[in-house]
Order: C-alpha cells, then structure tokens, then sequence
C-alpha cells in the first residue's frame, strides 16, 4: 500500500482516463461539446501535478522496485504535467471544432500523460521499453486523431512506421544489455561493468558488449528525443498533426525521452562514460546542425519550429555530454539539461500556440499569414517575440539560461569544440527566428506576390485577418510568457531545484 501511495501522480491519471474513457461509453455523442471531457482532463493533470508537489520533501525512494520515486523523476513529472495542462487548456477548442471524438482524444491525453509519468521514474529496461512503446502508441494515434484530414494521417502513419523500427533496434540494445549482465534493473547493470574495467578504463571481458548495446539503445531514445539522424519523422509528424499534439510532441515528450535517456546513461551505463561521452557528442553536433540547417530553407512556420525543435535536442544532449559529478562551478551538465528542458517548455509551447492562434484565423501556418501581426494582434505578436527571443538564446529569457548551463558545463569539461559548434549553431538559428519578427513587424499584412494566398493544403488565406484567439489560450500563453521572463530574470528559484534533482541523480548507485 506504500508503494501505492508513492505511484499516487500515476493513479490519479489512471483513474482520471479510465473515468472519461467510461463517460464516453455511457453517453451518446450528440449534443456533446467536449467541454465536460476537457474540464476533467484539467482536473485529473492538476491533481497528479499537486500529488508531486507534495512528494517533494520524501528522499528518494523506489516503488514496487522499478520506479524510482526521487527528485529527478518529480521534476520532470511536474514539467511534464506543466505542458500538458497549457496544451489541454489551450488546445481544447481547437480539437472540439475539428473532431466528434472527444472523449476518445481526452481518454488517450491523460494516458500519453501516464506513460511519460511512469517512463521518467523507470529504472528497470522491461518498463522503460513498455512505457516508451505505450507513449508511442498513444502518440501514433493523436497525431494521426482527424482521421478526415489526409496531412494528418499521413502524419501519424509516418510516425508509426519510424517508430516501429526504432523501437525494434532499441529492444535489440536491450537485449543485449541484458544477455550480457543477467539483470534488467539499471544499478546491477551498473555494478556488473564496474568490475569489467580496468584501473587504467580499459573495458575488459563482456564489458564489450556495452558498445553495441549502446549504440542501439540510443537509437530508440534518440528517436523519441527526436535526435539526428532519426529525427526524420519530426517535421513531417509536426506539420500534419493538429496543433496541440505538435506542441506536445516537441516540449513534454522531449522532456520524457531526455529523462530516459538520462537515466540510462548516467546509471545504468555510468561506469562507461568515457566512451560513450564522444558517441553522443557526434551525435549532438549532428543533430543541432543538421536541425537549424533544414530550418532555414522553411517558409511554413510549424514546419520551421519542427526543425527548430530538432535542433534544441542537440543543445539539451550538451549538457549528458558535459555531465560531471561533483563540478565546483555549480554547472554538472545534468542541471543543464533539466534547466533547458524547462525554459524550453513554457517557451514552445507558447510559440506553438501562437502558431496555433494564427492557424486558426488565417487556415495556414505559412509565413505569409503572419504578415503585420503587430497591426492585427500586437499582444500576441509581442509574445512570440518573447518566445522566439527565448528560443534563440538572448539574456532576459528562459531559453539563455538554459544554453548558459549546457554551453558552460561544456567549456567547464573542456569541450570547446563542442562549445564553439553550439554558439555557430546558435547564431544560425537567430537568422531564421528573427526573420518571423521581420514579417511580423516590418511587412505588408497583406499576402506577397508570389504566394498566391493558398497555403500548403490549398485553403485560401489572408494576411489581414483579425485574430480572434479563445481565452483558453491566451490563459496559457500569459502563463508561457510570465513564466519564460520569470526563468531568465529570476533564475534562483529554479536553478536551486534542478541542482537538488541533478546531484541525487549523479549520486553513485554502489
């Protein structure tokens, strides 16, 4: 019954999902406006957010031996739960015009929500492939939910069939890890390849194996993480799913596949840092440059910010590159990455949601329809340049905190060629974030020459449409926007907490 109490966030989400699931089967569908559906949802993700606030105060804990219950997995349970209100606060309305099955979408919300819940505290490789391979199902099925639109289909058929590979290669590295040190839990495999390196770190006798077995594990998390080379179903997922499961996909199922990942590398295979450190350097540099390279050539906003996401995943992966126990500077990598994954957060999922606004009015997402924003909706173009100034990484903001902590940990570490890519990378990227301030500020509110004023589904569109924007969603915006000035101008708060989570997790397991 302990244990029970210790799962209480993942209960309550539980009961919550079965209890829509339930009230969708006993009522008919006419009449209904998902408002009820949605109210419970809210509901359901403020209570298991208070049930982790009261939990802060517990040490660390594990529940039914395989969920870690620590303040790593309550912080990135309470990011997690965080965005998903934002988005079920703002998105609702956008999903109740365009879809009859409210109460399936709310009942399939709350479980992506639970399966990212129990992914972040897992610390066995049977639950963390479970809980990865149930987030994926559930997402397969919200990005392709309007199943009368062809782009979203196309959307949530793309995303199963690369997740459907990766999740096979992942089980492949599991396997592996598996075969060669008789555990499943990440502490054991931990001991088991201590006693395999030498005094000098030289990997000795089944120790090989963890090569291999990382490489192809990384592969699964990395395509939840939406890391290069398997970011590839990325933008086209983000484009053709509705709005708010674009915003989820980039913000709290980033924040779940990093706190695997995280776990993973720094538990399970921490003994091996030295060699895994320079394989996940690659693949950081890969990722951010490959992400803010393809983003440049974009014209349709969503599109733009589904690369942009992909290049964020490379910034977060410096910090688990950088990582350093017991660092004297107050910069460990580990308080990096939590501390970019929640400026991060508040910062997309307000700009998805302005992205959404203008959808909404305009039928496009094409950087024609945010033409003269600044005439039409000052407020809100305000706020996407807040976002976007976040994004980009200028003081005063959330998001130059976080890259302060993963690009200090990384020169700290003495990784200044990691360091010096990121900053090129960086500045690539305030190119194509600025350029929608330019259209926002500086251009015609009518449609340029040239786009023809047909968006990429052929929906004719105007650039001089008033907003009308619900208050869900200005609620949630407000809410990003605060909180995203809040992060980069008052930093102690935060900066306290991820420290308390990130030194608990780095503390050696044997």
């Amino acid at each position: 019954m302990y244990d029970i109490g210790l799962l209480a966030p993942e209960m309550i989400l539980l009961v919550g999902a079965l209890l829509v699931f339930c009230l969708d089967v006993a009522f008919t569908h006419e009449g209904k406006s998902g408002v009820s559906y949605m109210a419970l949802s809210v509901l359901t993700l403020a209570a298991a957010a208070l049930a982790v606030l009261l939990q802060m105060d517990m040490p660390p804990q594990v529940a039914l031996s395989m969920m870690d219950v620590d303040a790593f997995a309550r912080f990135i349970k309470l990011t997690i739960f965080i965005g998903m209100l934002l988005i079920a606060i703002a998105g609702g309305r956008y999903m109740h015009t365009r879809t009859k099955n409210q109460g399936e979408f709310w009942t399939f919300f709350l479980m992506v929500s639970l399966a990212m819940s129990v992914a972040s505290s897992a610390n066995n490789l049977v639950l963390i492939y479970i809980s990865i391979e149930f987030l994926s199902i559930t997402s397969y099925m919200l990005a392709g939910f309007l199943r009368e639109e062809r782009r979203s289909n196309e959307a949530g058929l793309k995303y199963f069939l690369y997740g459907s590979i990766a999740s096979a290669v992942m089980l492949y590295g599991i396997s592996l890890l598996y075969g060669a040190t008789g555990s499943l839990y990440l502490r054991d495999i931990a001991v088991f390849f201590s006693e395999r390196m030498t005094a000098g770190g030289e990997i000795t006798g089944m120790g090989y194996i963890v090569i291999p077995a990382t490489i192809l594990t990384l592969a699964g998390l990395g395509f939840k993480a939406s890391l290069a080379p398997f970011y590839q179903w990325a933008p086209d997922t983000y484009d053709g799913a509705p709005t708010p499961i674009a915003t989820y996909l980039s913000t709290a199922s980033k924040a779940a596949a990093f706190a695997v990942l995280v776990r993973v590398f720094i538990v399970g295979l921490g003994p091996f840092q030295v060699n895994w450190v320079p394989i996940l350097a690659a693949f950081s540099i890969i990722t951010m440059t490959m992400g803010n390279l393809a983003a440049l050539r974009q014209n349709n906003v969503k599109r733009m910010l589904a690369y942009s996401s992909v290049a964020q995943a490379g910034y977060v992966l410096m910090g688990l590159v950088a990582v350093a126990a017991g660092s004297q500077s107050g910069m460990n990598g580990i308080n990096g990455v939590l501390i970019y994954l929640f400026a991060y957060l508040f910062t997309n999922v307000g700009a998805f949601l302005v992205v959404m606004a203008v959808e909404e009015t305009t039928g496009s997402t094409d950087m024609h329809a945010f033409n003269g924003l600044i005439r039409r909706a000052p407020w809100l173009a305000s706020m996407f340049v807040v976002f976007l100034l976040s994004l980009t990484g200028i003081p005063l903001t959330g998001g130059f905190l976080g890259k302060f902590y993963v690009f200090g940990a990384a020169i700290q570490h003495q990784y200044f060629w990691l360091a010096a890519v990121g900053m090129i990378n960086a500045a690539i990227a305030a190119f194509y974030y600025l350029n929608i301030v330019r259209a926002m500020f500086f251009t015609d509110g009518d449609v340029a020459a040239g786009d023809g004023g047909v968006d990429g589904s052929g929906v004719a569109v105007t650039g001089t449409a008033v907003l009308d924007v619900p208050v869900g969603t200005q609620i949630s915006l407000l809410i990003c926007t605060l909180a995203t000035l809040w992060i980069g101008i008052y930093p102690i708060t935060v900066i306290n907490w991820v420290n308390d989570a990130s030194i608990q997790l780095l503390t050696p397991p044997f």
